[in-house]
């Protein structure tokens, strides 16, 4: 770790080409969209881009204008990029500008879409959103021919039709059924599209979905959260046969021994128990490090786990390093990663937070440095 640094995210790209390989094979004969939206995930969506491209992938998704500028500012000029949300006029211009296809959903979308073209823009290539069951963004099934139909009345290349899953991650329960219930609503849809536009490529199916079930993946799968190594499923990652990509480390910055009640951080929520060495991590809130965390996370010091005490502030943590610590300042603390014969990763964060990993990585800050390798 850089003598200078506060905390460190590595992002193993050896991992990340694994992962989408891992996916590509199972999506079968379908082709694999990589997503790198949100800065693929907290990653870094260029470096992601590219392993996520030479492991497998044949296209890659953002959801903003700006998402999709910053890949081709990065010498990503020739790779397919869908722009998954809804646009703006001036965004859509820049999108049709930067070769970009888009997502519709509504008659407006379509307007915003060709008010956006240029005298000798070539014609905007255009996804068709159906709403099977998500509800937020996507056209009724009824109505999902019609808009394609306008939109080629108006100028534009419909060259996709998609959905997006609710329950794809959802395996036990009243709603693991729902997304066969999706599937077969949007498979219904399919054979008129295909006869209407010879070509168009048909996709569904997320992380969740392209691991869960073989005949959702249609002729192309929307792939983040597994690229990165995560459990769609919320389990253990290994057992999908993925690879965690990124992990973060910090260093003990200060290491002080406490009598026991002695008490540490804003509202005193922590008192010693006993006579203990307490040492404080340069990483807080701001950093990613949840204040939900507060005396209940934990991170991993000489390859062993010790506990978050006191409460998370916005730029330190301090643990209870125990009664026979030997640590005095200096050494490595595991966030994110594995140590010794030890490992955290950020599906187990997001259990212990009641969340999703897409929330854990995601939050790593930019003032966290990204090292990318391999």
């Amino acid at each position: 770790m850089s003598s200078d640094a506060r905390s460190i995210a590595r992002i193993d790209l050896t991992a990340l080409r694994h992962n989408a390989a891992r996916l590509d094979r199972a999506a079968g004969d379908a082709s694999l969209m990589a997503v790198v939206k949100a800065d693929a995930y907290g990653h870094g969506a260029a470096e992601c881009a590219r392993a996520a491209l030479a492991g497998g992938a044949a296209s890659l998704a953002v959801a903003s204008v700006e998402e999709a500028e910053q890949l081709r500012l990065a010498g990503l000029d020739d790779v397919t990029i869908l722009i998954m949300s809804p646009l703006t006029e001036s965004a859509c211009t820049r999108a049709i500008r930067q070769r970009c296809e888009v997502a519709i959903s509504d008659g407006a979308a379509l307007e915003r879409l060709m008010a956006g073209c240029a005298d000798g823009d070539d014609a905007p290539r255009v996804h068709i959103e159906v709403d099977t069951g998500m509800g937020r963004l996507g056209v009724p099934t009824d109505a999902a021919l019609a808009l394609a139909e306008s939109a080629a009345a108006a100028g534009a290349d419909v060259v996709g039709l998609m959905t997006h899953f609710a329950t794809a991650d959802t395996t036990e329960g009243p709603d693991a059924g729902f997304m066969r219930e999706q599937l077969v609503r949007f498979k219904a849809l399919v054979p008129v599209f295909r006869e209407r536009f010879p070509g168009i490529t048909v996709h569904a199916a997320n992380s969740a979905g392209t691991l869960r079930d073989a005949g959702a993946c249609l002729d192309m799968v929307r792939c983040g959260i597994a690229l990165y190594g995560c459990s769609p499923f919320g389990g253990d990652p290994i057992s999908d046969e993925l690879v965690p990509v990124m992990s973060w480390t910090s260093r003990l910055s200060l290491v002080k021994h406490f009598a026991s009640r002695e008490s540490v951080g804003y509202g005193r929520t922590w008192r010693a128990a006993r006579g203990t060495w307490i040492g404080t991590i340069p990483v807080g809130y701001a950093d990613g490090f949840a204040r939900d965390l507060s005396n209940r996370g934990e991170v991993l010091v000489g390859g062993r786990r010790v506990p978050v005490v006191g409460t998370v502030s916005m730029d330190l943590i301090t643990v209870d390093l125990g009664p026979e610590a030997t640590e005095r300042g200096g050494e490595e603390v595991v966030i994110i990663g594995p140590q010794g014969t030890d490992r955290i990763t950020a599906d187990e964060i997001a259990r212990l937070r009641g969340t999703i990993p897409y929330e854990v990585t995601c939050a790593v800050s930019p003032r966290v440095a990204r090292v990318h390798e391999g």
